[in-house]
């Protein structure tokens, strides 16, 4: 079944009703050492509706996508809502409404590839990385992608499709020194289908052979001195700073759970020079790594400016919440499959760019660190952070030294941002994150350079 036909239905809502249809397409390949180690194409597809009444949501979902369960499961949705109300003594509610139109399909218009090709392309880009780099101990190859196809139709009038494609290409060079391994991963490719991001594998020498200088440096590298220590954070820790640390916790139902940003609106929560922003879909005129134009809620999707010249001044909603803190609707609730209902999730957020160059940045630390990329990262509720570097380098008297081992920063993240001094005036993506909010969903993250006061771990 097409699903832009359920926007030819005529459904018997009575309350306020969400109908979704949805299909994952998924390839997973991975390769260690030149041997594959999964071949994985799967399609998860089926349909869901949520109905509200007085105060409570009703859910239904199933796996067939045809007339028949489309009636059935609006019908146990609406049950469902009736049933939870009825026990809740609820209220009648209007909930904030901004419909939309939206037909967005970004599918590649290239003859699409089987998957021998991916596997064949995985195969002569892993040979590339044997013969052209020494001293490897091993190789891992790991190639995701993902289709996420929607249409949405909603009592008060949204009818959106979107298909939002991705494609990454994970690598991970590994060697070792004194028997221990020492390895470096990097993320290739982003939105839109393989057949858009990846031809031919000789393409990606100049990126592997940065990946491989800087897992050369890391083999000699030595292990930070701990403390509170000046540093710039590069892109890619900013983006997981912006999304980890304070993402969470201005997402309004976290705020509602006991977030400490709930206290912070309208004060002053990091440096002047710092504006933190959740995109919907463009920056600048360029599509986002993960561009939202309707959210699954049936509202249009507008960027929520969350940190302004270090005030906060908004958080993320999605219809109920919106109700609540009586604030206007940005567009933030998603889900990942058809069976999961949308939870209030970022898009695309970054800390904006400033006014100065990285090489200022680096000249003007006398004694720090210059931290590149982050392996992992958690927070809470509190904006305590802690995350692993993966790849970095000393800076002594302005000039940058030896790469350090794997270490961790830490610290509590709207703290932190009081400390910023500058920000560089460029902005980079990273277009492979994944939000863990009890449902994986792609996400982007981004920024600029940020020189600020951080812990960091030693040995």
């Amino acid at each position: 079944m097409d699903l832009k036909e359920i926007f030819r239905l005529s459904p018997e809502f009575t309350d306020y009703s969400e109908l979704r249809a949805q299909k994952n397409n998924r390839v997973n390949l991975g390769m260690i050492n030149g041997s594959i180690t999964s071949n994985v194409k799967n399609e998860i597809s089926g349909i869901s509706a949520r109905v509200y009444h007085r105060g409570s949501w009703g859910f239904a979902s199933d796996s067939d996508i045809n007339l028949r369960t489309i009636k059935s499961v609006v019908q146990s949705a609406d049950r469902n809502a009736h049933y939870l109300a009825k026990r809740n003594q609820g209220k009648d509610v209007l909930l904030a409404s901004r419909p939309v139109k939206v037909d967005k399909d970004f599918s590649t218009r290239k003859k699409r590839l089987e998957q021998k090709f991916l596997i064949e392309y995985i195969r002569e880009l892993d040979h590339l990385i044997k013969s052209s780099y020494p001293g490897l101990k091993a190789r891992t190859l790991m190639l995701n992608c993902l289709d996420m196809e929607k249409a949405l139709l909603t009592s008060d009038g949204s009818e959106a499709y979107t298909l939002i494609p991705r494609s990454l290409l994970y690598i991970i060079l590994s060697t070792e020194k004194d028997g221990k391994p020492i390895e470096l991963f990097q993320d290739y490719g982003g939105f839109g289908n393989f057949e858009e991001n990846f031809s031919d594998p000789t393409d990606l020498r100049e990126k592997i052979n940065l990946q491989y200088e800087h897992l050369m440096h890391k083999k000699d590298g030595i292990y930070p001195d701990s403390g509170l220590k000046e540093c710039i954070l590069d892109a890619d820790l900013a983006g997981i700073l912006s999304h980890e640390a304070i993402g969470h916790t201005t997402e309004a139902d976290i705020v509602l759970g006991g977030s400490v940003a709930a206290d912070y609106l309208e004060k002053q929560v990091a440096s002047p020079q710092v504006s933190m922003v959740d995109f919907a879909h463009h920056y600048h005129d360029e599509l986002c790594p993960v561009p939202v134009f309707a959210d699954d809620e049936g509202t249009q999707a507008e960027d929520v400016v969350i940190i302004d010249n270090g005030i906060l001044k908004g958080f993320m909603h999605n219809k109920e919440t919106a109700n609540h803190f009586n604030a206007g609707l940005t567009g933030n609730a998603r889900a990942f499959s058809y069976h999961d209902e949308p939870l209030i999730r970022m898009r695309n957020t970054a800390i904006l760019p400033g006014n100065d160059n990285l090489a200022e940045m680096i000249a003007s630390i006398d004694n720090g660190y210059y931290l590149i990329k982050s392996g992992n990262g958690q927070a809470d509720s509190t904006s305590e952070f802690m995350f692993g570097i993966t790849l970095g380098y000393e800076i002594i008297k302005g000039k940058l030294g030896r790469a350090i081992l794997d270490t961790t920063i830490s610290g509590v993240a709207f703290d932190m941002l009081k400390s910023v001094t500058m920000i560089s005036n460029d902005m980079s993506w990273n277009c492979s994150g994944m939000c863990g909010k009890k449902q994986n969903i792609p996400v982007g993250m981004g920024g600029p350079a940020v020189k600020c006061k951080v812990n960091i771990g030693g040995k």
